[in-house]
C-alpha cells in the first residue's frame, strides 16, 4: 500500500510514520475462527479453513481491520505443503492454498479500504478507522507447528533435526509466500535459535525481496521456549537486513515488558509484540488454561508500559479478539494523538 520498492531499512520506519508512530497488528485468527463455530482440532489448525470456509477467514480479517488493525496476518501459519499432502491434496493444490491465504487477506483489505472511502463505518465508535496504510503479512509457523505435537511450545525437535532439515522444510513455502502479493513475511512463534538461523539463511539464499519480521515466544521472560536466551535470538534477527522488526508473540502478557527491554539491548530494529490473552496453551491436553487470572482488561492496561519500554507494533495472539485490538488502538492513539 504505497510501500512497494522501499528498501528494507526504511520500510518499517515509513510504515510506522504513516500510522502515526505506532502500528496495531491483528489478534488471534484460529481462536476467533473457533469462536465462530469452526472445529480446528486438526493438524492444519487455522489452515483447515482455507479449504473448508475461506469466506470466514476473510470475515475475521475484516473484523480486525474494522477494529483498527494496521497489519493483518494471513492464515498460513500451519499451512505447509507437507501438511496438505498428509490430507490427500496434491503438491499443486497445496501450493495454491498457501498462496490463497495471502489473497484472502488482500481481498479483506480491499473491501475495507473501499468501505473507508465510502464512509461505510462513519457511525462506528472506532479511532482513526481510515488510517493508512494497511499491510498484509504472510505467516510462517515453525517446524513444530507442522508437527502439531506441542514441540512448537518447547522448541525441542530432537538431535535428528538439523539446520538443513529446517531450511528444506521451509524453503518452498517461503518461495510461494514471497511471491504471493504479501507486503512482508511474519516468522512467528520461533522457538529456538536454530530455526531463526534457518530463516536468516533462507532469506539470503532465496533472495527474498520483501521484508520480514521475526517473533519469538517465551514462557519465562528471559529465554525463548527452548531455553535459548532471547538476546541471542534477537541478535540473529538483527544480523539480517531483510528483517525489519523483532519481537515476541504467543507469550503471557506479564512477561512482555522485560522481553522488550532485553530485545532493545541488542537491536535498534522496531520491536513488535503480540501476546496471548493471558491464558496458556497446554500442548499435551490441547486446552487453554487460565494463567494468574489475567484478563483482557489487564492485557490492554499493559500497552502504555510496553510502548514506554520501546515497542512500536502492538497486537494480540491466541485468544485475543477484535475487541482486544480495538482497545489496543484506543490505548495507543487516544493517549499519543
Amino acid at each position: 500500500m504505497g510501500l512497494e520498492g522501499v528498501e528494507p531499512s526504511s520500510f518499517m520506519a515509513d510504515f510506522l510514520a504513516g500510522c502515526g508512530g505506532y502500528a496495531v497488528v491483528d489478534g488471534g485468527l484460529a481462536t476467533e475462527l473457533e469462536r465462530h463455530g469452526q472445529d480446528l482440532n486438526d493438524p492444519l489448525w487455522s489452515a483447515k479453513c482455507l479449504i473448508s470456509f475461506p469466506q470466514l477467514v476473510r470475515r475475521v480479517h475484516l473484523d480486525y481491520l474494522e477494529a483498527g488493525a494496521n497489519v493483518i496476518i494471513g492464515a498460513s501459519y500451519q499451512a505447509t505443503i507437507q501438511g496438505f499432502e498428509a490430507k490427500g491434496l496434491s503438491i499443486e493444490e497445496a501450493e495454491t492454498l498457501i498462496k490463497r491465504s495471502v489473497e484472502i487477506a488482500c481481498e479483506a483489505r480491499e473491501i475495507y479500504l473501499q468501505r473507508c472511502a465510502k464512509g461505510y463505518w462513519d457511525f462506528l465508535d472506532s479511532p482513526k478507522i481510515d488510517r493508512h496504510p494497511v499491510l498484509v503479512a504472510a505467516s510462517v509457523g515453525s517446524y513444530g507447528a507442522y508437527l502439531a505435537d506441542g514441540s512448537e511450545y518447547s522448541g525441542n525437535y530432537g538431535a535428528s533435526v538439523t539446520l538443513e532439515t529446517l531450511k528444506e522444510f521451509h524453503r518452498r513455502r517461503l518461495q510461494i509466500l514471497a511471491n504471493s502479493g504479501a507486503d512482508l513475511i511474519a516468522f512467528e512463534t520461533i522457538p529456538n535459535k536454530l530455526e531463526a538461523q534457518a530463516y536468516v539463511e533462507l532469506l539470503k539464499e532465496e533472495n527474498i525481496d520483501i521484508p520480514a519480521w521475526f517473533s519469538f515466544s517465551s514462557t519465562d521472560g528471559t529465554n525463548v521456549v527452548s531455553g535459548d536466551p532471547i538476546t541471542e535470538c534477537a541478535k540473529i534477527a538483527d544480523s539480517c537486513s531483510q528483517v525489519v522488526a523483532v519481537g515476541i508473540n504467543c507469550t503471557p502478557p506479564r512477561l512482555i515488558h522485560g522481553l522488550i527491554l532485553s530485545i532493545r539491548k541488542v537491536t535498534n530494529k522496531p520491536v513488535i509484540i503480540y501476546p496471548n490473552s493471558g491464558e496458556t496453551y497446554n500442548g499435551e491436553t490441547k486446552q487453554w488454561e487460565k494463567t494468574r487470572g489475567e484478563t483482557e482488561e489487564d492485557f490492554v492496561s499493559y500497552v502504555g508500559k510496553w510502548r514506554d519500554a520501546g515497542a512500536c507494533l502492538f497486537g494480540g495472539c491466541c485468544r485475543t479478539t477484535p475487541n482486544t485490538i480495538r482497545a489496543i488502538s484506543r490505548a495507543l492513539f487516544d493517549k499519543s494523538s
